[in-house]
Formats: C-alpha cells, sequence, structure tokens
C-alpha cells in the first residue's frame, strides 16, 4: 500500500506481511516526515492521532484498512 492509500501526502510505498505492520510502518513514516519537516504528512499524522482518541470512528477506518489490504495481489 501507498502513504496516500492509508491517508498520508504521497505515493512512498509501505510494504509488510500483514496489515498491522503497514499500519505501522505509515505511522513511522508520518512521524519521520514531518519531523524533516516535511508539512505536506502534517495532517495525516494529526488524522492517524485522531483516531485513536474517537474509538469507533477508528476502527472503522482499521477494518477498512485490513479489508483492503486483504484485497491487494501478493508481491
Amino acid at each position: 500500500m501507498t502513504c496516500r492509500q492509508l491517508g498520508g501526502a504521497c505515493d512512498l510505498p509501505l510494504r509488510g506481511e500483514t496489515a498491522d505492520a503497514v499500519i505501522k510502518a505509515q505511522d513511522r513514516h508520518l512521524k519521520e516526515a514531518v519531523a524533516a519537516g516535511d508539512s505536506t504528512h502534517q495532517a495525516a499524522l494529526d488524522d492517524m492521532r485522531g483516531r485513536w482518541k474517537h474509538p469507533v470512528k477508528g476502527m472503522g477506518w482499521y477494518k477498512s484498512t485490513k479489508r483492503e489490504f486483504a484485497e491487494l495481489p501478493e508481491d
């Protein structure tokens, strides 16, 4: 999946064996991008942090992402 597919601002490919691994890679990428001064990723980082403040909405995003990951062809 890409950063953009997960709600981010770029097309960086994020890889992992599971949806959870890809989500964690996105989390790291967003934090690193913003820390390096890339303001285009700030909104996605804020959204990511906000998901866990609103568990029902966050769980909907999580389930949707897991479903999208499962539908991807294997490399």
